[in-house]
Parts: structure tokens; sequence; C-alpha cells
């Protein structure tokens, strides 16, 4: 084989790969949140305390649950206690998972990571906040983890309207997205 020969495969092996690469990469921005913006001037005290979960989408760990909340409370390490728990209604059982969130960086931004199972973090974002702090909508690391809080178990029109509106601004395709029945 010629040098020449030689020198024109490896570029076009080199261009090959780089193709593949870039769309690769951009695959996963696609379906990344790192480019969503958390809430500014959050306030971590506000936010503890018990929320119902009003809709997600439904992934392995909620799949058939219902009656969900979470609850946040203050470790004495400066982290916050997360527990969610909901009822299976396929198993008939309670449910119930604890983990543990801390700030991703400005402690007054929404963008923390919460951990399940340690030494493993997730982001917790929360995108959407009212200035009540009775709502919230929460991005999770890719555009499958989603979830629409309330102080209560139901929510209004408008508040839901403006947080899917919000979601797919964010490039969420809410199809299969699930309202959480709350009894």
């Amino acid at each position: 084989m010629k040098k020449g020969s030689r020198i024109r495969k490896i570029f076009s092996l080199a261009a090959v790969f780089s193709c593949i690469a870039s769309l690769s990469a951009q695959s996963v921005s696609e379906k990344s949140n790192a480019n969503l913006e958390p809430v500014r001037n959050f306030e971590l005290e506000r936010y503890l305390g018990k929320w119902y979960e009003i809709g997600r989408f439904d992934f392995k760990w909620e799949k058939n649950l219902k009656n969900v909340t979470a609850d946040y409370s203050l470790n004495k390490n400066g982290t916050v206690k997360v527990v969610n728990s909901g009822y299976d209604y396929v198993s008939k059982k309670q449910k119930q998972s604890v983990g543990k969130a801390k700030f991703a960086g400005n402690q007054n931004s929404g963008s923390l990571k919460v951990s399940f199972f340690w030494p493993f973090y997730s982001d917790y974002k929360i995108i959407a906040l009212d200035s009540e702090y009775n709502y919230a909508l929460v991005a999770g690391a890719n555009k499958k983890l989603l979830w629409i809080l309330s102080r209560t178990k139901t929510i209004p029109d408008d508040v839901k309207e403006r947080y899917i509106q919000t979601a797919q601004n964010a490039g969420y395709d809410l199809n299969g997205f699930v309202w959480t029945e709350q009894e």
C-alpha cells in the first residue's frame, strides 16, 4: 500500500470516528438536563417538609405507585434527608426509599444532588417554584425524570399548565408522563 493511500485511509477513518462521536455527543446532550437552569434565590428552609407528587414519568422505582410523597428534613451535618414513599397498588404494599441530598454548588440555587445508593448521586434541579413554595417542577439527570410537586394533594390547573409548558420548552416529550393518584 502506498504512503498517500494509507494517509487518506487514516484521515477517512478519523473523519468517520469524529462524525460518530459528534452524533453521540449530540444525542447525549439532547437527553441530558445539564443545560437546565435551576431556580435562583432558593431557600432550603422553605423547601423542607412534605410534598405530594402530582405527576412524573413512570420509571422503575415508582412504577405502580399512588399516594406518593416526598419528605425533606435537615440532617445534623447539613445534608437533606429525603424520604420518598408511596403505595404500590399492584403488590398492595407501602414502599419507602430513604436518601440524602446536598447542594450541587451555590446554596442559593435550586440545584442539588440526591443519593439513594451511596456513593452514587444524581441531579435534582428545581426548575420552577412559586414564590410561596407551594408548587415545584423538578428535573432529574435526564429527560425521562421529571416531577410536579405540591404541598397539597391537588394543584390548580393554571399552575399545572404553566409547568407542563415549562417542561415542553425545556425539551421534554411528555408522552408517558403520568398523573399520580392521590387519595
